[in-house]
């Protein structure tokens, strides 16, 4: 509570045009805002761009931050959107025969599967298979530590729809996990 009242008074020395403030911001959260793109565009040199991008328009649109959720929550439903539109150009994007081509394979050979006996491991590949939408709301919830009313908030939509995908996507996580022979929980 204390870090989203110093966050708070650093939008509005933002919205002040404090060069200062906008450096404090994004030392405090620029780690969180890029690991947050960066599952979801997984891309570290596209996701570095957003990152930059979102604090930029943190510092021009400051003085637009109502105060209706916490500063972090705000900063990430707009690396959320940034994110969001850069996945929805590179899908517009031709990927023509050679690109295809030199486009490595990444799916696990035999050797590597059995070698993924970590169980952090495991759980990192199992929420990998989940949609995108899983991943957003296993993310948001789980490594940002924002509760259902954040995530409705920087997802926009509704909060009973937060809950049904992190249900949803509990449910397929038990079930791979299950099938990859964890049956209990993590301890």
């Amino acid at each position: 509570m204390i870090e989203s009242a110093d966050d708070r008074a650093l939008l509005d020395r933002l919205a002040n045009q404090d060069q200062a403030a906008v450096r404090l911001l994004f030392e405090r959260h620029h780690v969180k805002v890029f690991r947050f793109i960066l599952r979801l565009v997984r891309n570290e040199a596209v996701a570095e761009e957003i990152t930059n991008e979102v604090f930029m328009e943190v510092w021009r649109h400051a003085q637009s931050y109502a105060g209706n959720a916490a500063p972090l929550t705000w900063i990430l439903s707009i690396a959320y959107h940034r994110a969001s539109s850069s996945l929805r150009r590179r899908r517009e994007e031709w990927l023509d025969d050679v690109k295809a081509n030199e486009t490595p394979d990444d799916t696990p050979g035999p050797e590597e599967a059995l070698l993924a006996t970590d169980k952090s491991a495991l759980l990192r590949g199992c929420i990998e298979a989940l949609t995108m939408d899983q991943r957003l709301i296993v993310d948001l919830v789980y490594y940002q530590e924002l509760s259902v009313a954040e995530v409705s908030a920087v997802v926009g939509i509704p909060e009973g729809t937060v809950k049904t995908r992190l249900f949803a996507a509990r449910k397929r996580l038990s079930q791979m996990l299950l099938a990859a022979g964890v049956d209990r929980g993590w301890p």
